[in-house]
């Protein structure tokens, strides 16, 4: 009978751990602000990293559709297609990660990145701004991408956390070669 009544405890919580929302811990601290390069030195939640990264991803890709509409400097072109490119492919990964952890990402700017990009809609200087925001967010995104690979809560987006991580470095050095 006392095996039954163990077998029974170990159980309930056994089960009770895993309907927290896919096994993830819950958050340790949510990040300060979304600042522009200043991600805090704080774990972030899966909810918190996902949205963060989706509001990233989103900002690289509409600002290179933009760019590549409205840029002038042949290196920005050509910057702003590798980016296409590349931040397609992270915010598939994102999204289907996010999914396996019903975190879907966000289809929408945070307020941050949404005035970053009405700021170079507006800008006279499009290249210049182009290129500035550019350094900005992919600075910000190596960042946030190389905390949450090292230490996520989810080991389900650490992997996309790296992936991530090293597509931004790519492009971060990439930007730097094209002036």
């Amino acid at each position: 009978m006392r095996r039954v009544a163990v077998a029974s405890v170990v159980s309930i919580l056994t089960l009770g751990g895993c309907a927290g929302g896919g096994g993830e811990r819950p958050p340790v601290a949510a990040p300060a602000s979304a600042g522009s390069v200043a991600i805090a030195p704080v774990m972030l939640s899966a909810s918190a990293y996902v949205a963060m990264a989706s509001s990233i991803d989103l900002f690289q890709v509409k600002s290179a559709e933009l760019a590549l509409q409205r840029a002038s400097d042949p290196s920005n072109r050509t910057f702003a297609e590798r980016s296409l490119s590349a931040h397609q492919g992270t915010s598939a990964q994102l999204s289907f990660a996010g999914r396996r952890l019903n975190l879907l990402p966000t289809a929408t700017l945070n307020p941050e990145h949404q005035a970053m990009f009405d700021a170079l809609n507006a800008a006279s200087d499009f290249d210049r701004t182009y290129r500035a925001q550019q350094s900005a967010v992919l600075q910000e995104g190596v960042k946030l991408h190389a905390a949450y690979a090292k230490s996520g809560s989810s080991p389900t987006l650490r992997p996309v956390a790296a992936n991530a991580e090293s597509v931004m470095k790519a492009n971060l050095q990439a930007l730097g070669r094209s002036r």
